[in-house]
């Protein structure tokens, strides 16, 4: 078996690592996007429960959490599919991270707009919609690469679950080759190639949305 033949063994969890990193990242975006929307609307009971919730799945390994969920569940009644189960750990712990991400880049928003735009008689609702979101998405970006790097890295632990992603299917190679440094250096490979064609669509993205007169970092 040659090394080309171990890269096209490996490449058959390839789609199976993507959908795990897009199930996963999707859910993060999506949950933490209502997260820093509703903590920028500074309700001070819903800021406390929001901040508890980034504070704890900040410091929850995603392993444990992932195990807690996957096999935890179970024994209260709730059989958790696998990739729900990735949703639910590293999901999640995407979220706690990216609202942190979009906190910050709420607070790159020219106050001024705002000033602005409540003087043009628009509701807390309104300015929040029309005027910061959408520059707070493009402040992000760097924020939201960086976490969809998490995790691309942290997707092998769909292993765990059963999902035959590429850490998968490489230790049921390296169980029947015993030609670990070999594999796992087309692991490596893979896992890099996935990034780079991942980061080049994300810089494109960038380039379509950048901010006029503001360079991308």
């Amino acid at each position: 078996m040659t090394f080309f033949d171990i890269l096209a063994q490996l490449a058959q969890g390839v789609s199976y690592t993507v959908i795990v990193t897009l199930v996963c990242s999707s859910t993060g975006l999506v949950v933490s996007l209502i997260l820093a929307s509703l903590h920028r609307l500074h309700l001070p009971v819903l800021t406390a429960c929001i901040d508890c919730y980034t504070y704890i799945f900040r410091g929850v390994p995603v392993l444990v959490l992932l195990f807690m969920v996957y096999f935890g569940l179970p024994g209260l009644g709730f059989k958790v599919p696998p990739l729900m189960a990735m949703a639910l750990s590293l999901g999640l712990v995407a979220s706690a991270y990216l609202a942190e991400v979009f906190r910050g880049a709420f607070l790159s928003v020219d106050s001024a707009e705002v000033l602005a735009a409540q003087a043009m008689g628009m509701s807390r609702i309104q300015v929040l919609w029309y005027i910061e979101l959408p520059q707070m998405l493009r402040f992000s970006v760097p924020g939201m690469v960086n976490e969809f790097t998490s995790v691309l890295k942290y997707s092998p632990f769909a292993y765990t679950v059963g999902i035959p992603e590429i850490t998968k299917q490489a230790m049921t190679l390296t169980s029947t080759t015993l030609r670990g440094v070999e594999i796992y250096l087309a692991v490596g490979i893979l896992y890099f190639v996935i990034y780079r064609v991942c980061l080049v669509g994300v810089q494109v993205l960038s380039k379509r949305f950048q901010i006029p007169g503001i360079s991308p970092a």
